[in-house]
């Protein structure tokens, strides 16, 4: 026996409601959020990371280049150029010494370099409310601003202390001093997750005239 009824009854029994259908996008939807969440949280991880690695980099380049700079800092009570000064500073509560000393080094590339002997300067600067570390580096017997570009960016302090005896101080000047201390101490706070870390380096100035 045929079947007799009508064609629109059979349409209903194929297809699909809109209920479902409705039903079926909203799933899509979730399913679609779901992974696209998934792939931004990837990508963000892999920006931090990387972020972190090049952080990393940039702190152990610049306590390296201050180790080695620090143990060919150069004093001479006679030469009236040669110094080295420690200040105390603080920038909200924050540990922001500033660093100024001569020392040995290469000229730098392209530079009209006139002697081995280069004047630098350390010190904490504020933008947008953030502390970046800067360095100002010039040839000793050359006149004119050196330049200061930044060394750290985005740090949560910079404290240099300095031993002259058994005792550690956070200032010193080779005008009150009478010489450079036996024994440097640079420590950089940075931020790394929700904690602040310190990062030191120890340095023994013995180059003297």
């Amino acid at each position: 026996m045929s079947d007799m009824r009508p064609y629109s009854d059979h349409l209903r029994e194929s297809g699909f409601t809109l209920l479902e259908v409705l039903i079926a996008l909203a799933l899509l939807g979730v399913l679609a959020g779901a992974l696209y969440g998934t792939y931004f949280s990837l990508v963000k991880g892999r920006e931090s990371a990387s972020e972190g690695m090049e952080a990393r980099r940039e702190l152990r380049s610049t306590l390296d280049l201050l180790r080695r700079e620090l143990n060919a800092a150069l004093y001479n009570r006679d030469n009236k150029k040669l110094h080295f000064a420690v200040e105390d500073r603080d920038i909200f509560g924050k540990p922001a010494s500033r660093l100024a000393f001569t020392a040995i080094g290469p000229p730098q590339a392209g530079s009209q370099a006139v002697s081995d002997q280069i004047d630098l300067v350390y010190e904490i600067l504020q933008r947008d409310k953030k502390l970046v570390l800067s360095r100002q580096e010039k040839d000793l017997y050359l006149s004119g601003e050196p330049g200061r570009y930044p060394q750290m960016e985005s740090i949560e302090g910079f404290l240099v202390e300095c031993r002259g005896s058994d005792t550690w101080v956070k200032s010193w000047d080779t005008a009150i001093n009478f010489g450079i201390p036996k024994a440097v101490r640079v420590t950089v706070v940075v931020k790394e997750g929700e904690n602040s870390v310190s990062y030191s380096i120890l340095a023994s100035p013995r180059i003297t005239q």
